[in-house]
Order: C-alpha cells, then structure tokens, then sequence
C-alpha cells in the first residue's frame, strides 16, 4: 500500500515514515518482503531519500526494529509498575496481565512485530525480545518474591518465567482472532486460577 507524502519533509518526521511504511510491509508480508525500492514506492519517494536516512537496509530494519522494541517496551512500563505495586496479590497479576493485553490490543501491530516474529526477522529483534522478555521477568519475580504482601512463591524466577509464556501466548491468541480471545476472556480465566493459587492475604 503505498502512503503519499509531501516530496519536502522534516527529516525526523521522513524517518518516522519510513519506519511506519517499512512496519507496514513487514506485519503484511514478512521481513524478507522489505527493499529499500519498495519502502520507497510505498513512500511514494525516491530511493536516494531513503539512503540519506538509512545507510542500507539492514539499518532500516535495525531502526525499525529499535524503534518498537522501545515502544513495546515503554508501553510496558506504563502500565506494569501501578499494576505490580498493587497490596492485594490476586489483583497485582491479573492487573498486570489486563494491563500487558490492553497494550497488545491498543498496538497490534508493534506487538506482531514483538510476539510473532516473521521468517527472516534479523537477529538484532530476537536480541531485543530476549532483553525485553528478561526485563519483565525481573518485574515479576520482584513481585512473586514479596512474602510481606501475600506472595512468597518458592521459586520466583521460574514462576515468574512461566507466567510471562502464558501471558505471552494469550497476547498471540488475541492478536490471531481478537473477537474470540478478548482481554476479559482471558481476565476471566486468570482470575479463576489466582482465585485457587493466591493465598487469602
């Protein structure tokens, strides 16, 4: 699909667009999809405007995949502190996980990028879902460690670990079919389970 924009543009906002048309082609047809002639057409530009901001092309897809690596993850970190400070342990993860899904749900395609990489996604996206994934772990093992607020799980790190694949897979099951895998079905299971896990504080 290609995104007309004006031929003179400030460049921070040029860049921006050509991450925004490069993101476009990878969530549709995949990171092998993706040419520096394409991003131009699709900008509906030259490909000398697209060297002049990008070196090459694994410096587009470094760009882009820094860019939403960062965005996933400040999108986490507005939501994960508040939720993981709640007193009540029960109401701690399963608003951490309505918060983490709401993301998802708000950002589907930066997600995509982040949960469902494409065949030939470079290896600087796996370094950052790696370093993303590690970060939240932490967060939850913090909270899964805090005996003085009802949660003293025997070993945090590992539980913490499980409860991010299972978060994990319920965001890929709401961006697959989101009319059949909504945040509150998945809430409403969470809660079920924390219900019986959690310890009455």
């Amino acid at each position: 699909m290609t995104t007309r924009a004006p031929a003179r543009m400030p460049a921070g906002a040029r860049r921006e667009q050509l991450l925004d048309v490069t993101k476009a082609i990878v969530v549709e047809r995949g990171f092998h999809a993706v040419s520096i002639e394409g991003v131009a057409r699709d900008a509906g530009i030259s490909r000398p405007i697209v060297y002049g901001h990008f070196d090459d092309l694994a410096g587009l897809l470094d760009a882009l995949v820094r860019r939403e690596g960062a965005r996933a993850l400040g999108q986490l970190g507005e939501v994960l502190p508040a939720a993981l400070a709640r007193a009540d342990p029960e109401e701690r993860l399963a608003a951490a996980l309505g918060g983490y899904l709401e993301a998802v749900r708000a950002d589907p395609a930066t997600w995509r990028l982040v949960l469902v990489p494409h065949e030939g996604a470079p290896r600087v996206l796996h370094e950052a879902i790696s370093r993303g994934r590690a970060a939240v772990v932490g967060q939850l093992a913090a909270a899964l460690r805090d005996g003085d607020r009802g949660l003293d799980a025997p070993d945090p790190e590992l539980a913490a670990h499980l409860l991010s694949a299972l978060a994990d897979e319920a965001a890929r099951l709401l961006l697959a079919d989101p009319g059949r895998y909504p945040p509150e079905r998945v809430l409403a299971l969470a809660r079920w389970f924390l219900a019986r896990m959690v310890p009455p504080v």
